[in-house]
């Protein structure tokens, strides 16, 4: 039976700099540890489940593009933020790529603002605020 939520894992090209933004955005780091095959891992605690990290050894090449309408694929990764606007603000301002400034939600029946930013290998992240209920 499910339990909740655990985590979700992707691949990294540089872990130092994914640790620094993921914390930058709040996430905490539980676990890092060198892997047998000499990559590392890094767990980051969310508040509702992890985000796994992993660098393999070698050279990690970033895809040239993202999933498109109509292409099976991660989108974005979603974070419950309390103060879409502050955050963004902040997180500009330190140097990460914004994509979309803070807007009302398109599902606003669940969310009541959304902006969108970059982490260092060009995956999406979009900030959300919930809606109160």
């Amino acid at each position: 039976m499910l339990v909740g939520f655990e985590h979700v894992g992707m691949t990294v090209s540089n872990l130092d700099r994914s640790i620094e933004f993921y914390e930058l955005l709040g996430l905490r780091l539980r676990l890092r540890k060198r892997q047998p095959n000499g990559g590392e891992v890094a767990f980051m605690d969310a508040g509702g489940g992890q985000l796994e990290m992993g660098q393999p050894p070698g050279t990690v090449v970033t895809p040239a593009r993202r999933p498109v309408k109509g292409e099976a694929g991660m989108a974005h990764l979603t974070l419950a933020v309390d103060d879409v606007d502050a955050d963004y603000r902040a997180l500009t301002e330190a140097g990460v790529v914004g994509m979309e400034a803070p807007r009302a939600a398109h599902n606003s029946e669940i969310l009541s603002k959304v902006a969108f930013v970059l982490d260092p290998d060009g995956i999406v992240i979009e900030l959300a605020e919930r809606r109160a209920p």
